[in-house]
């Protein structure tokens, strides 16, 4: 059969060949045994239905032994035989040419080289997933096969509930991804009612089809790094950036501290992640010994170098011996999994990666102990290091949230609502203030050809239209428009894609519309193919996070998720091609609630009068929530867009004097 072929069939009829398990690939960890016995048979009922009742009695045992083996059902008989790729969108059968985007987006996401764990559909994160099982995908993708611009489909947590009627206007997918009712959304529930087969954790990108590999996380941390020295009066050049975490996302930190010039250690204690992240010159050097990493540390910082060093261990070891050595840090975080430190987000310390693994299946109860003792003394070894003057942020991994959880000493000494921690998210202290309160997020583009030309063309045109727009920039924004024009200068030199010929940078609205409509223009002239625009969850205006996004939100409503439930419903009337809203998404299951978004770019009329109602909304929306929570900065964002756009009034707020609730 050929690939068109094996698309539009869904689940094959016949029964393929049952396949062995490719111990080469990077799998995800077995899952801790959580169902009863009569739940189990919920289970495999609940899978087995996605199947002919003939083949019931062949599969049953093999998705038992899953269940058993793995602590999911996964159907790998049903993994495809051809390559998992984003191929030019000309190659997808299908009558919508916006389905066939969707189907582009959804193989960049399991591609071997952009996926974490791709045999079990998790794209990042330990457990973000595209789809709960085989059986999900195939069917996902023949219903796109078959779809017409007046159709939408409808997927439940990695599930396609079918085609409804629509009109071309609609969008022609919509996502949910673990939407629990709120007093089932701990993380015991989200092992429950996945390992049932009925939901699932979408993180952000991964479940929204939208992940571009760790190009995108590089941007971001690039972006947060640069603004942590500045922060600290600091120059990058010769000074250390320490951290952990080498996985989907993590895995773009050393990258980034290459960019931005300084010296990164991080650690990771998966061999295999490591080793991935050296072959792909994501990371220059790995050392296993810490009296050779002092050493080599020591030599960096003596030459003014530029370099990043893998360490294979744990990073509780690294903060310790740095301390014990004297190795001054100048700037510290983490980018662990801690969303998901029960299940392979985060090791504890003193026991190898294979043992905790086995530990973390068999042994969940004495595991979670292990892991809060290693928070307890990763924390109290940061401390010794802010002590001596080390910067240290809450890299929006939850680090912060599960160290206080296990005890540990991160509590401010007087504390205030929203600064409860010792140290700053790094929302509250850059990302926010420096560009989310502005408008400027993580904008990105695919260029749907596949063409690495299609590419360069598209940063070549994105660049111009950041220089047009600095020449009149307020002085405000100066800085955020000049470091995403030296992003973008750089982009190609960097090697930064993985996956689908992928771009990012941070924009304001203006330079979404602007950029989004040269696009358009340049597709309508033949210059370059179809693009998918998107984004990251991590927004402006897409998630409510309250120890991530909106961190930095002081009015009390940074609990409330009523800004990314309008952002998703406002996308979809005003254009976008797909929409998706989460549960969990990069800090986990119950703490968060984010939204995405997917629009192709064809040339036609349509699509430019599309991306101009809906960037404009997209973006807005978010800066006028954080003018009302009083942030300064916001409030001049959303003020200078009202001059812009006469049609937009935004409720804007009344100051209060402090010294009149001295005395309440």
């Amino acid at each position: 059969m050929t690939f068109k072929e094996q698309i539009q069939q869904g689940i094959p009829s016949e029964l393929p060949l049952k396949k062995e398990y490719d111990l080469n690939i990077n799998h995800a960890p077995k899952r801790k045994e959580i169902l009863s016995a009569e739940e189990k048979k919920l289970a495999l009922k609940n899978a087995l239905r996605y199947f002919d009742k003939k083949h019931h009695e062949t599969l049953l045992p093999e998705f038992a032994e899953e269940l058993e083996k793995y602590g999911r059902i996964y159907m790998y008989r049903f993994r495809p035989d051809y390559k998992m790729q984003a191929r030019d969108i000309k190659e997808y059968p299908g009558r919508s040419k916006q389905a066939k985007s969707i189907m582009l987006m959804i193989q960049n996401n399991l591609d071997y080289a952009v996926a974490q764990h791709p045999h079990e559909l998790i794209t990042y994160g330990g457990n973000g997933a595209v789809f709960q099982n085989w059986a999900q995908y195939l069917l996902t993708m023949q219903y796109l096969s078959q779809m017409t611009d007046e159709q939408t489909l409808t997927m439940y947590s990695g599930h396609p509930m079918g085609l409804f009627p629509s009109s071309k206007n609609a969008p022609r997918v919509v996502v949910t991804n673990g939407m629990m009712i709120p007093n089932y959304s701990q993380p015991d529930d989200w092992e429950k009612f996945n390992a049932l087969g009925v939901t699932q954790y979408g993180q952000m990108t991964a479940g929204s089809y939208m992940y571009i590999g760790p190009q995108g996380i590089v941007h971001g941390t690039t972006i947060t790094v640069l603004n942590g020295f500045r922060k600290i009066n600091k120059s990058p050049k010769g000074n250390l950036f320490v951290t952990a975490g080498l996985g989907g996302m993590s895995g773009a930190q050393p990258k980034a501290g290459n960019i931005a010039g300084c010296i990164t250690v991080c650690a990771e204690v998966n061999e295999k992640a490591v080793h991935t992240r050296h072959s792909q010159n994501w990371v220059d050097e790995v050392f296993s010994d810490l009296e050779e990493l002092v050493t080599r540390v020591n030599k960096a910082k003596e030459s003014n170098e530029t370099v990043s060093i893998a360490y294979l261990g744990n990073v509780v070891d690294v903060w310790e011996k740095f301390d014990e050595a004297n190795v001054h840090v100048d700037l510290g975080s983490d980018q662990t999994s801690l969303h998901n430190p029960w299940a392979g987000g985060y090791y504890p310390v003193g026991i190898s990666f294979e043992e905790a693994n086995v530990m973390m299946a068999e042994q969940p109860e004495l595991f979670k102990e292990k892991v809060q003792e290693t928070l307890r003394r990763h924390a109290a070894a940061i401390n010794k290091h802010t002590a001596k003057g080390t910067y240290f942020f809450d890299y929006g991994n939850a680090f912060l949230l599960e160290a206080s959880r296990a005890g540990a000493e991160v509590m401010a000494e007087n504390p205030s609502i929203g600064r409860e921690f010792k140290y700053p998210s790094y929302v509250q202290d850059i990302m926010g203030p420096m560009c989310f309160d502005y408008g400027f997020g993580p904008f990105r583009w695919v260029c749907a050809s596949g063409k690495p030309e299609d590419l360069a063309k598209t940063d070549k045109i994105a660049c111009k239209v950041l220089e047009e727009i600095k020449q009149n920039s307020p002085e405000e924004i100066q800085q955020q428009m000049a470091d995403n024009i030296q992003w973008i200068q750089g982009a190609q030199e960097n090697k930064l894609v993985v996956g689908s010929q992928a771009r990012i940078l941070y924009a304001d609205a203006e330079g979404r519309m602007k950029i989004a409509k040269a696009f358009n223009k340049a597709i309508k002239k033949g210059k370059i193919g179809p693009v998918v625009l998107g984004r990251d969850h991590h927004d402006v205006s897409g998630t409510d996070s309250p120890y991530r996004e909106t961190s930095n939100i002081y009015d009390g409503s940074r609990f409330t998720a009523d800004m990314a439930i309008h952002n998703v419903i406002g996308d979809s009337f005003r254009g976008a091609t797909w929409v998706s809203i989460h549960n969990g998404g990069g800090v986990g299951w119950g703490e968060v609630i984010n939204g995405g978004f997917g629009m192709l770019l064809d040339g036609s009329k349509k699509a430019s009068k599309r991306l101009k109602s809906m960037l404009f909304w997209d973006v807005n929306n978010g800066i006028a929530r954080r003018s009302w929570a009083r942030n300064d900065e916001a409030i001049f964002a959303i003020k200078r867009a009202m001059e812009v756009e006469k049609s937009l009034k935004v409720t804007l707020p009344n100051m209060v004097d402090d010294t009149l609730l001295n005395n309440v």
